[in-house]
């Protein structure tokens, strides 16, 4: 496997994930899961920021303890990433927070971007795109090749469930960007849609069509 790409094998991803494979899982657990899916994931990619100590007072003495200097954003692609904000934010409360809004033409399979808002000054954070699924990769490499041209560069993408084919052109568009994933699954079907999967994470989660 590319070295830009680390499958999170974690067991209780790995249980949490077939959970939501399963197409009798319902949207109110579709959503609950993918968030705690989300901060299982993000507990296991975050853990190289950096920290520094500060001054506290416990209820014996004072010490100085470390915490986080890194400054975070997380930016979930609409809509399906949203289900995953949440549970990035259970464990990054002071992260700031980004939106790409993009939706697949589904004749051309090509990213169709729709909305785009940031928080100032992206050039020193540590940047979490939040996309449940890397398909063909269009989308996850649309949004980062925005967010890099926002001055973005230190950049993750999280993925639960990634394609060979998404993987190969986030390779080739963006090989300074880490890929972090939970499964790699089989292949695409003629639709693009990933196989085995999980469906559509967007009409899951909200119960659409």
């Amino acid at each position: 496997m590319n070295a830009n790409v680390s499958e999170i094998r974690h067991p209780l991803v790995q249980q949490k994930l077939t959970y939501l494979r399963d197409k009798r899982t319902v949207s109110r657990e579709f959503r609950k899961l993918l968030s705690e899916i989300t901060a299982l994931m993000v507990y296991e990619i975050t853990k190289d920021l950096t920290t520094s100590p500060v001054s506290i007072e416990t209820p014996l003495e004072n010490m100085e303890s470390p915490v986080l200097s890194d400054s975070v954003v997380l930016i979930p692609v609409l809509r399906a990433g949203l289900g995953m904000l949440d549970g990035a934010l259970d464990l990054l409360p002071t992260a700031r927070v980004g939106h790409i809004g993009l939706f697949r033409d589904e004749s051309t399979l090509q990213p169709v971007e729709y909305y785009a808002k940031f928080p100032s000054d992206l050039s020193d954070a540590v940047i979490i795109v939040l996309d449940p699924m890397l398909a063909t990769g269009g989308s996850s490499s649309a949004a980062i090749g925005l967010i890099k041209r926002k001055g973005g560069s230190r950049i993750r993408c999280l993925s639960l469930v990634s394609a060979p084919a998404g993987l190969e052109k986030m390779f080739v568009d963006h090989p300074d960007v880490m890929i972090y994933t939970a499964s790699v699954d089989r292949a695409l079907n003629d639709k693009g849609y990933i196989v085995p999967g999980l469906g559509d994470a967007g009409d899951r989660l909200y119960g659409t069509k």
